[in-house]
């Protein structure tokens, strides 16, 4: 692969991008990129994931205030794709794969978070090379990360139940799995019962256990909390692994009574990205099974609709190969 000629001053690059121009309003624009530095990276996007969380939140227009919010933006966190041009100071090769986690290139048009888009600009230090062999399964490096992070907390004990069996619980159970755990899932969507290895997935009504000492909960239900508080043992942790839209509340007579704790759990950080890659090329963890839908750049509206309606839709990507 060979790289662009940037002539300083006289090239504009554009790029085609998903933008949410206000709330259930998507469309396709051409947008201007800002122009790259010595510091920085453009990168050909080949695959962009969805997340059915904070994405669908921002199409709904139920996004928490949250830094750089606002309308018309570009979504998108889990976005792959090859170094076209490199800067002189970014510490990156022409021709590298790697996993950007969003940008902020796009001028007036705020990147929250900025990764659906056929090319991106993005500095250097933000990009992380990948293999390969992941192909498109490198998009999901952002919740293999996120997963890791809610275990990899100071003293945080492996979860023994967690809520929600979607792309995030699957790959938090996985983890956990790797770790010597063998968690329960709660789902009660039957059509997601299926692709358990090494952990139990069952409807919580089936479940009589009140004795967990730790759940960790992705399910993003507001509501849950003293459901899942009248789950602990003596002592028990509750992890919000999820992102909640709405405030959260609980009875605090049965949670005293358990000296419950809780625990949030944020982004992800550097290290564990490295924690996931490192685990993904010792072959502990799989990303096998996990993107269930695929669409081409062009058909972005109809994609997002897929994923957030339709329930045997585990991850959507879109394909920007045709146009990158």
């Amino acid at each position: 692969m060979q790289s662009r000629e940037v002539v300083r001053g006289e090239r504009r690059m554009n790029a085609l991008a998903v933008v949410l121009e206000k709330p259930q309003q998507l469309v396709l624009s051409e947008l201007a990129l800002t122009a790259p530095t010595a510091d920085d990276v453009v990168v050909d996007i080949e695959w962009s994931g969805i997340s059915t969380g904070t994405e669908r939140l921002l199409w709904l227009g139920e996004m928490p205030q949250f830094p750089g919010l606002g309308y018309p933006l570009v979504p998108g966190y889990e976005s792959v794709g090859r170094i076209v041009e490199v800067g002189a100071s970014s510490g990156r090769s022409v021709g590298e794969r790697v996993f950007v986690p969003g940008a902020r290139c796009f001028g007036e048009v705020r990147g929250l978070f900025g990764g659906a888009a056929s090319t991106l600009v993005v500095a250097g230090s933000r990009t992380t090379p990948v293999a390969d062999s992941l192909g498109e399964g490198a998009v999901l490096l952002a919740l293999a990360a996120t997963a890791q992070h809610a275990l990899a907390a100071p003293n945080a004990v492996l979860p023994e139940l967690i809520v929600g069996h979607g792309v995030l619980g699957r790959l938090l159970a996985r983890l956990a799995v790797a770790a010597g755990g063998a968690p329960v899932v709660w789902e009660t969507n039957p059509a997601r019962h299926d692709g358990a290895e090494g952990y139990a997935v069952v409807d919580p009504a089936s479940d009589e256990r009140r004795d967990y000492r730790s759940i960790y909960d992705v399910s993003g239900d507001s509501k849950l909390l003293d459901t899942l508080v009248m789950r602990l043992a003596a002592g028990g942790e509750i992890v919000l692994a999820g992102f909640y839209s709405a405030p959260l509340q609980f009875a605090f007579a049965p949670a005293f009574m358990r000296e419950a704790r809780l625990r949030v759990a944020a982004e992800w950080k550097p290290a564990d990205l490295s924690a996931v890659t490192a685990l993904l090329a010792s072959g502990r963890l799989s990303l096998d099974g996990l993107i269930t839908h695929r669409e081409p750049a062009a058909h972005a509206a109809s994609a997002y609709r897929t994923a957030f309606n339709d329930a045997s839709c585990l991850k959507m990507i879109l394909d920007w190969r045709a146009v990158s």
